[in-house]
């Protein structure tokens, strides 16, 4: 296999693919074969206000022992995600172990949130983290706050930093996988060679939609229930909910790729070239010296989410992460 990954003007240590995990495929699998590691013990539930009567719930862990000195790290999970996916645990317990605390955002209708808020998160609802961020006291913003977005999460956070950071205290971003155009990826997860993923990406969104305590019309059930692919699923329920015109109206307006210019602060993009949902050409066509304020590290292994690599079994995007942070911020 290969064993010679460069990232281009990189200065973190290169993703070396760890046995028996190669290929984009087995490294994106490897996190539904074997599951995660177990979460921290402890953590505070915050209840975050982001419309008349809804909440958001979020998961606050601190770092033993060590005094507040730092930001915030915000995490924003994945499609059909919560504080409790495998990536975000993961994330959480060596950002923690780094001495960072840790804020993992439920976004609406997902995990905790669906029993405090109505409706439904979608890959551009900025406005919800807009609020959430909003309403952290300030004990927990004062040394300002760093968003990390897991997939889903990530375009979510790179369309929120690209406008303007909505006035909030927001000193850094990361994003990890991330379909930062949303037409490409939903056009790769419906390819013949993604029919196992896009059957359990769907089963997971269709839960998602259809958990208990999820306010949806009669119309909007038969839509979630019959939709056959990841865009009849958008195109049926997320864009009509939400009055986009259909799925590609959706996915234009909410596409990370149309905000990535107007972003004025620093951002580090994580993404593997062989990531099986999303098309290597969303990021090798982007002009990326052109974006001073981001620096995209393009691995040509790791899968979807997945990064796991040679010398320990903390994800090699955890790891460049919290170093990129020590780096990029002062205390």
């Amino acid at each position: 296999m290969q064993d010679d990954d460069e990232e281009a003007g990189s200065n973190f240590p290169p993703f070396r693919q760890r046995a028996p995990w190669f290929g984009g495929d087995l490294q994106t699998l490897r996190n539904i074969i074997c599951g995660g590691p177990p979460d921290l013990s402890g953590g505070e539930r915050r209840l975050l206000q982001v419309s008349a009567g809804d909440r958001l719930a979020a998961r606050l862990d601190r770092p033993a022992g060590v005094a507040a000195a730092r930001p915030l790290v915000v995490l924003a999970h994945g499609l059909a995600g919560s504080e409790t996916s495998n990536y975000v645990v993961q994330s959480a317990r060596h950002l923690v172990a780094e001495g960072w605390p840790v804020l993992r955002l439920n976004l609406r209708g997902a995990g905790p949130s669906r029993a405090t808020s109505a409706g439904h998160y979608h890959a551009g609802r900025t406005a919800d983290l807009s609020q959430a961020l909003r309403g952290l006291p300030d004990d927990l913003t004062r040394r300002g706050i760093v968003l990390l977005g897991h997939s889903l999460g990530g375009n979510l956070v790179l369309k929120f930093m690209g406008e303007g950071g909505h006035g909030l205290p927001v000193l850094a971003a990361i994003s990890v996988s991330a379909p930062i155009d949303l037409a490409a990826t939903a056009a790769r997860m419906m390819a013949p060679r993604n029919v196992f993923y896009q059957r359990y990406v769907l089963a997971a969104m269709k839960r998602d939609a259809l958990a208990p305590g999820a306010v949806l019309s009669a119309d909007e059930r038969i839509a979630i229930v019959s939709a056959r692919s990841v865009f009849e699923f958008d195109d049926c329920f997320i864009a009509p909910r939400f009055g986009f015109k259909d799925a590609l109206d959706y996915y234009e307006s909410n596409s990370a790729r149309r905000f990535l210019a107007a972003i004025e602060r620093p951002v580090l993009i994580l993404h593997a070239l062989d990531d099986p949902w999303i098309p290597a050409g969303c990021y090798t066509a982007v002009d990326w010296p052109r974006l001073p304020m981001i620096e995209a590290l393009l691995s040509p292994h790791g899968g979807h989410l997945g990064f796991h690599s040679r010398g320990g079994r903390v994800p090699w995007h955890d790891r460049v992460a919290a170093s990129w942070l020590e780096r990029r911020l002062t205390f």
